[in-house]
């Protein structure tokens, strides 16, 4: 099958961890490997967002990466991209009119808009996923969300008119349906986690000098909706405990990060941050050693579509706390590999997590069990199986006028 990956600003080249470099680069990057291996002809189509980059690059697994000339050959933030998507969907357009793909996979709404313009003319079936929804950001952002105004009625558009939508949560499958589109249309297919990378094996060097008795880790973007504050005030009632934050600039500029900055002074404020480490960029190698490190790995979000972190915990056998919203309630068995606190409530997410420091054999359990679901129901193979099904039977109903 020829498949056509359209990842605009989430290019699978990049390290994970900067302002628009996440999940969902992470997401296709996998699929694409775990597909190529399969026998599937893939190519990822993302932004050329450097001067220098090759027009193809060639991955390790048989896919290919090709930059696609949109807007300025420079990093430009997501939420500004939207006026270049016309020219991203004509280049679209000349090279599958030369190319033809089977069926096209849109990540974000962006590479959604860009995608229908290619594959208008063909009649080539399009899927998307969203990995997060514009109507979700507004609710909880309010007046910091930076998205164009467009997005949500973009989103609904498309959301109605594509072949089919995968959604990355139950909870997902919900807001969707707030949007109108129908539930035929939609198949739940998660994000996933490489189990030989992430694992639970006796380390033999290379983590952080441990200093103090307990240690909580948080891992991710750092942007303020990753809830990184909550985690940092919940040290003042958790003595003889560290909290490491995993995310953002290189290490040695991560200073100068605004986020960064932010949680520094709570820190101080809160009189804990003698004990509060902020990492900056780690090297995805060193990653399954530092979560290994951690008695607990803490996700605290205000929301999250899906969230990788808590698989990535769960498979390495470290048990998770985390907020419960979004993927989470999907990711997480409460009470079986760790658990779920209500978000923005600082009480509880102090009461579960001193729990939990005191009682090292039920941490061992958790993550035990983490394990288990993590190869039950989240490896790249079963994300591989759902992303199959949808591109080989497509909804047949008849797209949904907007």
């Amino acid at each position: 099958m020829r498949i056509a990956m359209v990842s605009g600003h989430a290019s699978p080249l990049a390290a994970p961890g900067g302002v628009d470099a996440g999940g969902q680069n992470v997401y296709v990057a996998r699929l694409t490997e775990e597909l190529a291996k399969r026998g599937h002809d893939v190519t990822v189509y993302t932004r050329r967002d450097a001067p220098d980059l090759p027009d193809r690059v060639p991955l390790p697994g048989g896919a290919v990466v090709e930059h696609v000339p949109a807007g300025p050959p420079v990093s430009v933030p997501k939420d500004e991209l939207l006026p270049h998507m016309p020219a991203f969907g004509a280049h679209l357009a000349r090279a599958w009119a030369r190319d033809r793909p089977d069926v096209v996979h849109a990540h974000f709404w962006m590479s959604g808009t860009a995608s229908q313009l290619g594959t208008g003319p063909l009649g080539v079936p399009l899927v998307q996923t969203f990995h997060t929804l514009g109507a979700v950001e507004r609710r909880h952002e309010g007046v910091r969300d930076t998205s164009p105004y467009e997005r949500v009625g973009i989103e609904r558009h498309l959301g109605r008119t594509c072949e089919g939508v995968l959604a990355t949560s139950t909870d997902e499958v919900v807001e969707l349906g707030r949007m109108g589109v129908p539930a035929r249309r939609i198949r739940v297919v998660p994000g996933g986690v490489d189990t030989e990378h992430f694992h639970p094996a006796a380390d033999t060097g290379g983590t952080p000098e441990r200093r103090l008795r307990h240690r909580l880790l948080a891992c991710g973007r750092l942007v303020r909706r990753k809830g990184y504050d909550q985690a940092v005030r919940v040290l003042a009632h958790l003595p003889d405990t560290e909290l490491l934050v995993a995310g953002g600039p290189p290490a040695g500029t991560v200073e100068t990060d605004a986020e960064a900055r932010r949680l520094t002074d709570i820190a101080h404020r809160a009189g804990v941050a003698d004990r509060v480490r902020l990492l900056g960029a780690v090297d995805p190698e060193d990653m399954p050693a530092l979560l290994r490190s951690a008695d607990l790995v803490v996700c605290t979000p205000v929301y999250e579509a899906f969230g990788l972190v808590p698989l990535e915990a769960m498979a390495c056998g470290v048990p998770v706390l985390a907020t419960d919203v979004g993927g989470h309630r999907d990711s997480l068995a409460d009470g079986g590999t760790g658990r779920l606190v209500a978000p923005q409530n600082l009480e509880a997410l102090a009461e579960a997590a001193h729990a939990l420091l005191a009682d090292e054999r039920l941490r061992r359990q958790y993550g035990r069990n983490g394990r288990e679901r993590v190869l039950r129901h989240y490896t790249w193979a079963r994300v591989a199986d759902g992303a199959e099904q949808a591109y080989r039977a497509p909804c047949p109903a008849r797209p949904v006028p907007a």
